[in-house]
């Protein structure tokens, strides 16, 4: 299994050349890939999904499927979307998803708070999208948020910590400055090693598990 990270919050995971996409934003370039089967889309806001780069996908992979929680449906009424939540699991292709978590994290009390589903694929990659869900089961490989309005850098140590993965990589970037990644990053890092190990993607690099 293959995983690569575009800009902000968009991955594709590659198994055997069946393709995975997850929250296809605005902060993200054109995903322009075939052999998709699926496309997981943890929440509505346009820097995790936008009517355009999905529309972009699915035309180029017509029968690739959507998953994603209620709100999702609701943001994107000329699509079909698999709804999914806590609990949830689906099998497509070579992947084996399972979903965790209900909301969002709160950005401020005059935000209103929507519908949030974590992914993990395969038993090894968790992807929480913008929240503190701990799945509950253990963590090989985590997608882990570094940058959001709703993030406190403190808060986002604890939860890596609860989580304990193995190995880690930072997603949800594009609000900091280059200084603020790299101090945000060395947080994680504390938090995931020595125990594990940290793995900083630039966009397009790729991650083999």
């Amino acid at each position: 299994m293959e995983v690569t990270k575009l800009e902000h919050a968009c991955q594709i995971v590659d198994v055997d050349g069946a393709r995975l996409v997850i929250d296809p934003g605005n902060f993200t370039r054109d995903v322009d890939v075939t052999d998709v089967v699926a496309v997981v889309l943890t929440h509505e806001h346009p820097d995790h999904v936008t009517p355009a780069q999905l529309s972009g996908i699915l035309s180029r992979n017509p029968g690739a499927v959507v998953f994603g929680p209620g709100g999702v449906a609701a943001a994107l009424p000329d699509f079909e979307v698999d709804v999914v939540t806590d609990g949830s699991s689906r099998s497509v292709g070579p992947f084996a998803l399972t979903f965790h978590g209900t909301r969002h994290n709160v950005i401020h009390s005059s935000v209103p708070v929507i519908d949030n589903t974590g992914v993990m694929v395969n038993g090894r990659l968790f992807y929480p999208g913008d929240s503190y869900t701990v799945p509950g089961v253990p963590v090989e490989i985590l997608a882990a948020p570094v940058g959001a309005p709703w993030l406190k850098v403190a808060e986002m140590m604890d939860y890596v910590a609860a989580i304990a993965p193995r190995r880690a990589y930072p997603v949800h970037e594009a609000t900091l400055s280059d200084i603020g990644y790299g101090m945000h990053t060395g947080r994680l890092r504390e938090m995931v090693e020595p125990a594990g190990s940290l793995v900083l993607l630039q966009p397009g690099e790729s991650l083999t598990i």
